[in-house]
């Protein structure tokens, strides 16, 4: 009869560590291609300020 060995528990602890790392830099590489390559129209915005209170405008209107 073979028995089927199990893996260390060391092994297992690096590659979970492993497995984590390449989630988080892959999850942060996503972020910075969308920051990279997405960029919005100009949308409407208000303005001059509102007369509503919590009705913002862009700080600076970049069209």
């Amino acid at each position: 009869m073979i028995s089927a060995s199990r893996p260390s528990a060391r092994t297992v602890i690096w590659l979970l560590v492993g497995l984590v790392s390449v989630t988080f830099v892959g999850a942060n590489a996503h972020l910075v291609y969308v920051a990279i390559a997405s960029q919005p129209a100009c949308v409407e915005h208000i303005k001059e300020k509102g007369q509503q209170p919590m009705e913002f405008r862009a700080a600076a209107a970049a069209c």
